[in-house]
């Protein structure tokens, strides 16, 4: 271990494990010596020359975002002897990005591999990840990310203390009901009437006991989204009345709605399979309606962005892009998650009909439908404070499993329960975005950020299985710092400059447009390794650019404030 200083900014309890000096990345550049420094936290690559002097360029890998170290080559190989690129170690990261580095015989590749392995994974070797040792030695800051969301004061927004027909159920306080929920939820005031025998025998009847409650409702016309888990049906084709009557009691809180609308995420020959395994689908409910959104599960999904990122780096193949970019099928995902969105959002914007959203178990899929139909409705979501709330709520207390779905701190990299589910939802977002950029006020970069801190493992906000695990049985609430207090604090890299709040007047309702013509590769966070796909000091080209819209920004909102007055006047 090398005892010499290194120029670089550590974090509160990151130290450096093992530098190496005789190393050289290879790039798209071609291949450039340099320095590597290995940290409790992160894998830093410096350029210079053999090591002695070192330039302000370097290569910063969180090691959160290591998926898996590859050695190539062996020492005894005469590619050792002669010091070429086929001796050394590839790095691939769990966003499928991969960092190629070349040896020389005279380097010490296995200490290199060990400190990765060792700290790349943490819970494989026993170690605390790196946010419980981060937060312990770092100052308090100004701003809590964890006080943020409150579910009451959410439900408050909602209008649910006021309504006469939704109540908030604290059952699972303890987490004993379902520890995959949140301590508290939203139910119509029917169905809590009924008692807890009621609610259990629904807990029995739905996957995880995941029970059909409230995510969002129109304060004006009652329409509502709701989410749950499948129900366990099995092939017999067992029923509930009581499931039967939870659904009706959902559907008459609204006067509207004659019919609640069930939109099942998954393809109807998926849904059919899995009556073999215990689940299955509402058949013959007499008050409500069911439809498929042929949205495919997390194997399907995993294996179609890997196959997307392979046409995008570490080179592209021009030739063949679009046909590999048609093969990977990608969009075609996007596409579905986003019609399915647009189809809840029409049913209770326009239709004023309460629709039920679930998946399988009700934490992947469904939670993409609900918080995007929710960020095209309510205008709050589309605000830093709305988002964080959002993301919150509709993933984190209702239980995505970022633990397994990410793998933090497990070498386990075939594990088959991994997949993008949340960076899938991130671009759907954007393609929101890019159809409405002055409707939020976050721009791309809170997005790609989100993305690399949930990969990270600094922050505890997005750590572990559900909101048990996290804030009960880890109190990362108390132990680890929250992703939300570094964007709180950091609100002017993420604002938009042509973000304008609509006049109260205004309808706030985005409705989407998921024709495939319109989708992108949202290639700047896919291709970022790439400089071959990134335009060239982009920054460069943009920053001079804020000044113009930040002054077009003022002069819309001169006009909107006199359009206003002229209606008022009016009036």
């Amino acid at each position: 271990m090398s005892q010499e200083p290194i120029d670089l900014k550590l974090l509160p309890a990151e130290s450096v494990i093992w530098t190496e000096k005789n190393v050289a990345y290879i790039g798209p550049f071609g291949k450039f010596p340099g320095k590597i420094v290995i940290t409790r936290y992160r894998l830093v690559f410096l350029v210079g020359d053999g090591g002695k002097t070192f330039e302000t360029w370097k290569l910063d890998i969180p090691l959160g975002h290591v998926s898996r170290i590859e050695k190539v080559g062996g020492r005894s190989t005469s590619a050792a002897m002669r010091g070429d690129d086929n001796y050394g170690f590839i790095v691939l990261c769990k966003d499928y990005r991969m960092y190629k580095f070349a040896c020389s015989p005279t380097t010490n590749r296995k200490n290199i591999c060990d400190s990765l392995n060792r700290y790349s994974f943490p819970i494989t070797h026993n170690f605390p990840m790196f946010a419980f040792v981060h937060c312990a030695e770092s100052p308090r800051l100004a701003k809590d990310g964890w006080r943020v969301y409150s579910a009451e004061k959410e439900y408050e927004r909602l209008g649910i203390p006021k309504s006469k027909l939704w109540d908030i159920v604290d059952i699972n306080k303890d987490y004993k009901f379902s520890e995959t929920y949140p301590r508290i939820f939203v139910i119509p005031r029917a169905s809590l009437e009924k008692g807890k025998p009621f609610l259990k025998k629904l807990g029995e009847f739905r996957s995880k006991e995941r029970i059909p409650v409230l995510s969002w409702i129109d304060q004006h016309t009652l329409a509502s989204i709701t989410r749950c888990s499948q129900p366990m049906t099995g092939i017999a084709g067992k029923r509930s009345a009581d499931d039967e009557t939870h659904l009706s009691n959902i559907m008459n809180a609204n006067a509207n709605c004659r019919e609640l609308l069930i939109l099942d995420a998954r393809p109807a020959v998926n849904a059919k399979l899995n009556k073999a395994k215990g689940g299955g689908y509402e058949e013959n409910y007499l008050t409500a309606s069911l439809t498929f959104l042929n949205i495919h599960n997390i194997h399907v999904v995993r294996d179609s962005l890997k196959r997307m990122c392979s046409a995008l780096i570490p080179r592209v193949d021009e030739k063949n892009y679009y046909k590999a970019l048609d093969e990977s099928k990608w969009l075609n995902h996007i596409q579905s998650i986003l019609e399915g969105a647009v189809k809840a959002v029409f049913n209770v914007d326009t239709e004023k009909q309460s629709v039920l959203v679930h998946c399988s178990d009700g934490w992947d899929r469904t939670a993409q439908l609900t918080s995007l139909a929710m960020i095209q409705l309510d205008s709050y979501y589309r605000t830093i404070e709305g988002f964080i709330v959002l993301i919150e709520k509709e993933w984190c207390s209702f239980g995505h499993k970022f633990g397994e779905r990410i793998g933090h701190g497990d070498d386990s990299y075939n594990d088959s329960e991994r997949a993008p589910i949340f960076v899938q939802f991130c671009d759907c977002l954007w393609q929101i975005m890019r159809q409405f950029p002055w409707a939020f006020e976050f721009t791309q970069d809170l997005l790609i950020s989100m993305l690399d801190e949930m990969y990270s493992c600094k922050y505890g906000t997005f750590l572990f299985n559900s909101e048990k695990i996290r804030i009960q049985d880890n109190r990362c609430n108390e132990t680890t710092i929250s992703y939300w207090s570094y964007v709180l604090e950091n609100k002017k890299k993420f604002r938009n400059p042509m973000f304008r709040e609509r006049s109260k007047r205004a309808k706030k309702v985005l409705y989407v447009n998921p024709s495939f013509c319109l989708l992108h590769v949202w290639t700047d966070y896919y291709a970022r390794s790439n400089p071959h796909v990134i335009t060239p000091n982009k920054e460069e080209i943009q920053q001079p650019g804020v000044q113009f819209v930040n002054e077009k920004k003022q002069l819309l909102d001169e006009i909107m404030a006199l359009d206003e007055a002229v209606q008022e006047s009016d009036a």
